[in-house]
């Protein structure tokens, strides 16, 4: 996985998550990587309780539970002037919710169920600088005009069926383009696909 510059130290991390499961186990293992993490359990608890000072770092849950809306909760953090990056937790059907995220400014997501190293890891990548536009251009550059044409569709938040459909070619095709541009782009998520998509000026 690339990353702009060295690893960062440990740092103040906050999970919102409604599971309360899920949420004990994220704190255990970013604090297990050395970081301090806090936790809240929704909307309405982050804005009772706050962000505690220092946060370097938010990790959101998609979807909170009884219509609470993990990106609506960002895009109203950002709007109030959250400057932290946030990386979004989203289960498999929830990607497309996902890219949309990342598109409203979301660093990264990773995907239920995940392991502590793909965990840390985004979280890694998330206090780093993110990848500067030019960068991004240069290396978008490197694909061809097919390869472009599917991954502007999967950064669009188009299922492949929807993207294979489009561009009149088989599924499998599609996912063969997308496994192409990983490898050639020397990438290990999709969300880093979409990240350098989003910076080089994608859909």
């Amino acid at each position: 996985m690339t990353r702009a510059g060295p690893a960062p130290g440990p740092a103040r991390l906050l999970v919102v998550d409604d599971d309360e499961a899920v949420r004990e186990s994220l704190v255990a293992l970013l604090e297990a990587g050395g970081h301090e993490a806090a936790a809240r359990t929704s909307s309405a608890d982050l804005r009772a309780r706050g962000i505690p000072p220092g946060t370097a770092c938010l990790l959101l849950d998609v979807r909170l539970g009884e219509g609470d809306d993990g990106i609506d909760l960002m895009v109203e953090l950002k709007r109030n002037g959250l400057a932290a990056p946030v990386v979004v937790i989203t289960g498999h059907g929830d990607v497309p919710l996902a890219v949309r995220a990342m598109r409203l400014g979301a660093f990264h997501f990773i995907e239920k169920p995940f392991t502590a190293e793909t965990l840390l890891d985004a979280v890694t990548e998330a206090l780093s600088a993110a990848a500067p536009a030019a960068d991004a251009a240069a290396r978008m550059a490197r694909l061809t005009a097919r390869e472009r044409e599917v991954v502007d569709g999967l950064v669009a938040g188009k299922q492949n069926k929807v993207v294979a459909a489009e561009l009149g070619i088989s599924v499998r095709t599609v996912e063969a383009y997308r496994a192409t541009v990983m490898s050639k782009l020397g990438l290990r998520s999709f969300a880093e696909l979409v990240r350098i998509a989003l910076a080089a000026g994608g859909p």
